[in-house]
């Protein structure tokens, strides 16, 4: 997918970062990856994350809550129990 739709941005990041194509194209798909992440699986993933870091939910919940609106993707305000819900099901 990356190389056909990208090519110039692929020759482009080789010649001014020295890196091969291969590398290249991981980067760009990376990048397109997160771009692309909606807000449920964003929480979710973040969540984990922090849970693996030992924070609480309720630190959990507050850093999300300031995070979410920083993120490319439209997000709405999240109440605790919203984030909760998305976590928890």
């Amino acid at each position: 997918m990356t190389e056909s739709n990208h090519n110039d941005l692929i020759e482009h990041l080789c010649r001014n970062m020295a890196i091969s194509n291969a590398d290249a194209e991981r980067l760009i798909d990376e990048v397109v990856n997160y771009f692309q992440e909606l807000p449920d699986a964003y929480i979710r993933r973040r969540h984990r994350e922090m849970q693996l870091q030992g924070q609480s939910n309720a630190e959990i919940f507050a850093a999300l809550k300031t995070e979410l609106p920083t993120r490319v993707f439209p997000a709405a305000e999240r109440s605790d129990r919203q984030i909760r819900r998305i976590v928890y099901g």
